[in-house]
């Protein structure tokens, strides 16, 4: 979509699909051949445009992509949330004008800098967590594995920033969006689940405060008098910790989460088999010597092996060890390929999102690091 603008899309609402901190999002139409792909115009709210850093962060699967970008006026049609009557009052049910044929911009209205996502978010994770009170207690278990799926996203979108030597900086759930991920055909769908249950695929929109990352501590003794504090209050490992008590409802405040005004920190209710783990990947993230935080590659390790373990269980009867942590391995890959295999054979579809992100772990895992991750966990 290189050099495109608006005049090359169809407008296919009005209204925003989702507003974020810092953005609207309108779905468009873009005709290539005899298809019509559905994507997002992501245009910035003022003084929020970071769009230019936004092309050079690569492809991740938990990074907003850019596949077009332009300068151009705002459409009449398109309406942005306060500003009504600014634009043009178009009657109700008017149909997206075609391609080409877009009205001109009103006069007198600024220029703005227009992101083309192939991603159409539906919501952020500010509202999902709002909304999702009631899910949380009713059913606990189904709500914080989604929270460690979530969560897991946020952790491996950061670690290709930090690939490309970038600390986020800015990590609110109003700027993580959420993507519904496509649904199977009827045939191939099995029990029906609800939709507060399915799992989206989240992406990171906002690079406003990115930097460059600091030199980590390379010893204890560069750490005493490099990290007596921490290098940045919006550190990433801080913002995930913080993220973990507001996907779990628990409101608190940096300052309580770090135990400042108390000793301590305030508590995640055991409400499930994930509560435990998530509770004490909060106090390890919300360390308050940054040197002895776990880093967001440890986070990802231990939500992986809350996810799909392995279970405390098993050094109930076997001592931990190298050896027993690969033939586990061994067995839960052979037993993942065995079921992958299965659900082809019966028609079931493609793999989803957490089948994929299951897969990851089982293909990148070692013995050493699964050591390390339960000792942190455990």
């Amino acid at each position: 979509l290189a050099g495109k603008s608006w005049a090359a899309l169809s407008i296919l609402q009005p209204e925003p699909c989702c507003q974020s901190r810092d953005a609207w999002y309108f779905p468009v139409g873009f005709t290539l051949g005899q298809t019509q792909l559905v994507l997002a115009a992501k245009v910035p709210k003022p003084c929020c445009s970071s769009l230019g850093m936004q092309s050079s962060l690569g492809v991740h699967c938990s990074i907003q992509r850019r596949i077009g970008l332009f300068t151009a006026c705002l459409p009449p049609q398109l309406r942005l949330p306060g500003s009504a009557g600014q634009q043009s009052q178009a009657p109700p049910g008017d149909q997206p004008a075609p391609p080409g044929d877009q009205p001109a911009p009103l006069p007198n209205q600024p220029a703005l800098q227009v992101l083309i996502s192939p991603e159409v978010p539906h919501q952020t994770l500010a509202g999902f967590v709002k909304g999702s009170r009631s899910l949380h207690r009713s059913s606990p278990g189904h709500y914080e594995r989604l929270a460690c799926l979530l969560l897991l996203q946020v952790c491996m979108g950061l670690e290709h920033l930090r690939v490309q030597n970038v600390v986020q900086g800015d990590l609110c759930p109003e700027n993580l969006l959420l993507v519904q991920c496509p649904r199977p055909p009827l045939s191939q769908q099995g029990k029906e689940v609800s939709p507060g249950l399915s799992l989206p695929r989240l992406l990171i929109s906002s690079f406003l405060k990115a930097q460059g990352k600091r030199r980590p501590c390379a010893s204890r003794q560069e750490g005493a008098e490099g990290c007596a504090a921490p290098p940045c209050p919006v550190a990433d490992e801080l913002n995930v910790g913080m993220l973990i008590y507001h996907i779990l409802h628990v409101d608190t405040s940096l300052e309580d989460a770090l135990g400042f005004r108390s000793h301590r920190p305030p508590d995640i209710p055991s409400l499930s088999i994930y509560s435990s783990g998530l509770r004490r990947l909060a106090a390890l993230l919300l360390h308050t010597d940054p040197c002895q935080r776990v880093s967001i590659e440890q986070a990802r390790s231990i939500l992986q092996v809350l996810l799909w373990g392995p279970r405390q269980e098993l050094f109930a009867r076997s001592k931990k060890s190298l050896r027993l942590l690969g033939s586990w391995v061994q067995v839960k890959r052979a037993l993942l390929l065995l079921r992958l295999a299965e659900d082809s054979a019966g028609g079931r579809g493609s793999p989803g999102l957490e089948d994929w992100l299951c897969c990851q772990y089982f293909k990148e895992v070692t013995e050493h690091s699964l050591y390390q991750a339960t000792q942190a966990l455990y």
